[in-house]
């Protein structure tokens, strides 16, 4: 398999969570402006929408969206609890906090990376943010990770999304357990794995 990403965005999740099934995979670092891979190959014709993460799998199909690839790449490791069994209720407790990840957080985010933002815009869309941080925070309070007890795929990937904020500049001082939370998954060795592969963490 090969995984298709740019160092910080949305494909970390990805990449995370093979470094906690162990899953041995390629990667191929896309530059999104020229739509162009390190190995010199054209992104647009692996995957039409234009955005990573794009993983290319040994039958020579492509799976794109960071849910759907998380799922893919835990189910290839079952044993390794990032994802609960199949018809589950747990299981669709982790894909619940998968989509509210992607339609709540991560696309809240989308406003921030255009500029130059007016002002009042910007207020607008970390006001939204923040809001729902707060319900995070209460979630967070009784709990280690989003689903529970154990790190799954939405904790990957919320994760990712969150550690925008320092980015952007986000104050997540009022959301204690949720800074908590960030620093319980960061110090996963598997997620310091991803993070120095990125260029995101310096070397030990």
């Amino acid at each position: 398999m090969r995984l298709y990403y740019t160092p910080g965005v949305c494909s970390l999740a990805p990449r995370i969570i093979a470094c906690e099934a162990g899953l041995e995979i390629e990667y191929d670092k896309v530059d999104l402006k020229t739509q162009t891979t390190a190995s010199g190959r054209d992104f647009v014709r692996i995957n039409p929408k234009g955005y990573v993460p794009a993983l290319a799998l040994r039958s020579g199909d492509i799976l794109t969206e960071v849910p759907v690839i998380l799922e893919y790449l835990a189910d290839q490791v079952p044993n390794s609890r990032l994802l609960p069994r199949l018809g589950s209720l747990e299981r669709y407790r982790a894909k619940e906090w998968l989509d509210f990840t992607g339609a709540e957080l991560h696309k809240g985010f989308d406003p921030l990376w255009s500029a130059p933002m007016p002002p009042k815009a910007r207020q607008l869309a970390v006001l939204h943010l923040q809001r729902r941080f707060s319900y995070l925070d209460q979630c967070l309070r009784d709990r280690p990770y989003l689903a529970g007890q154990h790190f799954t795929v939405a904790d990957a990937y919320c994760f990712t999304v969150l550690s925008w904020a320092r980015f952007h500049r986000i104050d997540l001082s009022d959301h204690p357990a949720v800074t908590d939370y960030m620093a319980r998954v960061a110090a996963r060795p598997r997620v310091k794995q991803a993070l120095e592969a990125e260029g995101l963490l310096a070397p030990v």
